[in-house]
């Protein structure tokens, strides 16, 4: 995605001669690695947020996250990946995304087919729900997007500009992954109109309610069979996609993101 105007991309050898109000860190190798050995003393001692945008890769429930301080606040994108994380003493809270959908994208739905978005999904195997994909599209007209679909039988990888677009045409957005945070790709397929099909695992097992904005479940053979009934019935499709889009503007809209992270913010410099 390209960056706003406000944002300034500089080398990481000019960071020592910089002056910033807060730190903000999104990866394990930048908190171990570049706040010692990039950062100065005193830009060290500055107000520090970490984002966490995955749940435990380790161990489901008994993973201690890296952060263990007081003085830097952990954000965690979706609650049931702070529910998993044992976050010891470092402070804690959720802000869930916010996305932002060009105004003339809607959902049509014209394509009898279902579309799936994982970025390498044979090499990432079960748990990102490559046998389960497979089983589906054995009997179920679907399209697999992203980085290296191909080794799967895919497309390939689709631009973040043109994802919401091109995914706007087929019948449903179907999830297989069995562990992961809630995808963006997901939540845009909602923001357009779009039913979604899925495992009823992690953070979407929140967000998608049957017979309203899609179907979950655990048994994928009552996946399969939702999925075979949108292509059947594309009035109930898109009803079930109008459904999905009002759960996206009142839970994922990107005026309450940017209300979340201002607030965040000002916790940590207060």
């Amino acid at each position: 995605m390209p960056f706003g105007a406000n944002v300034h991309e500089i080398p990481a050898s000019e960071v020592p001669s910089q002056s910033f109000d807060v730190v903000l860190f999104q990866h394990r190798r930048q908190w171990d690695d570049d706040r010692l050995n990039l950062l100065t003393d005193a830009q060290r001692r500055l107000p520090r947020v970490y984002i966490e945008h995955d749940p435990p890769q380790e161990n489901a429930f008994e993973q201690k996250h890296w952060v263990q301080e007081r003085d830097t606040l952990l954000v965690h994108v979706t609650h049931f990946n702070r529910l998993m994380w044992d976050s010891g003493e470092t402070p804690t809270r959720v802000i869930e995304h916010g996305v932002i959908v060009p105004d003339d994208v809607r959902y049509s739905g014209e394509l009898e087919r279902g579309i799936a978005v994982i970025n390498h999904l044979r090499q990432r195997g079960r748990r990102l729900g490559n046998d389960v994909y497979a089983q589906a599209a054995a009997r179920v007209p679907l399209d697999l997007v992203g980085m290296d679909a191909q080794s799967a039988g895919g497309i390939g990888e689709i631009g973040n500009l043109e994802l919401a677009a091109f995914a706007a045409r087929y019948r449903f957005f179907f999830n297989p992954i069995r562990w992961t945070s809630l995808g963006l790709a997901i939540v845009e397929a909602m923001t357009i109109g779009m039913p979604i099909v899925g495992l009823a695992t992690t953070e979407l097992s929140t967000v998608i309610r049957n017979g309203e904005s899609g179907f979950i479940h655990t048994d994928t053979e009552a996946l399969i069979d939702a999925m075979q009934h949108l292509l059947r019935d594309p009035a109930e499709a898109r009803r079930l996609g109008e459904g999905a889009r009002r759960t996206a503007l009142e839970r994922f809209h990107i005026d309450r993101f940017a209300s979340d992270w201002d607030e965040a913010l000002r916790y940590v410099c207060s």
